[in-house]
């Protein structure tokens, strides 16, 4: 008993770590970052003292989260150079983003806007698109890669993915896989009619009518 309760102690200090990190990019994405740091301890399902002895400072928790989704890209980006199948990095680095970016709307440009300063991602972006143009090139000379694409087109669908609004984490998030999906077959050089995601209810409409 002795020997598994630092055990216990330390998975159960990483969950807290987690959950207050899960819900301080949500509300920061929703509420912006003036949202207090007792609605966050509320929200994750802690304790304020548990919340401040992690992070004293609304902007070291701020930073913390924006470092923990940098962090998730570039392993993201890194999984998918490791591919062996170059096309299938190249989707996997636009699922995961897109993904990642539905579960955190609004968190980035939130934090950027609030500690402009806080750190330098310069270094971070410039791998990101070196990476993804690897992958491309790759992608490209196996075949699979439609040959007129270009890196501008990855970023304009991620810019239309960060434009996904809903009330509802849980809807975003599978709107943003049906969108991922849509985009990964307009990009193959060969277009195959896989079937898509589950589509997303984003708004009632009117019998007949699309919009």
């Amino acid at each position: 008993m002795t020997d598994r309760l630092p055990h216990t102690l330390r998975s159960d200090a990483l969950d807290n770590r987690e959950r207050i990190l899960d819900a301080a990019r949500a509300l920061f994405a929703t509420e912006g970052l003036n949202v207090p740091m007792r609605e966050i301890a509320r929200q994750a399902g802690v304790g304020p003292a548990t919340l401040y002895r992690r992070f004293p400072t609304k902007q070291m928790l701020a930073t913390e989260a924006f470092v923990d989704e940098m962090r998730a890209c570039h392993v993201f980006v890194d999984e998918g150079l490791a591919e062996p199948d170059p096309w299938r990095g190249f989707c996997l680095v636009i699922e995961k983003t897109c993904e990642l970016h539905a579960r955190s709307r609004g968190f980035t440009e939130a934090f950027m806007s609030a500690f402009p300063d806080a750190m330098d991602i310069a270094a971070e972006r410039a791998y990101a698109l070196r990476s993804i143009a690897e992958l491309a090139h790759r992608a490209k000379d196996a075949g699979h890669l439609r040959p007129d694409f270009v890196l501008d087109d990855l970023i304009l669908m991620l810019m239309a993915n960060r434009g996904i609004h809903t009330t509802s984490k849980a809807t975003r998030v599978a709107a943003s896989r049906r969108f991922a999906a849509l985009v990964i077959q307009a990009f193959r050089a060969s277009p195959q009619h896989s079937p898509l995601p589950p589509a997303a209810r984003l708004a009632p409409a009117a019998p007949g009518k699309i919009m």
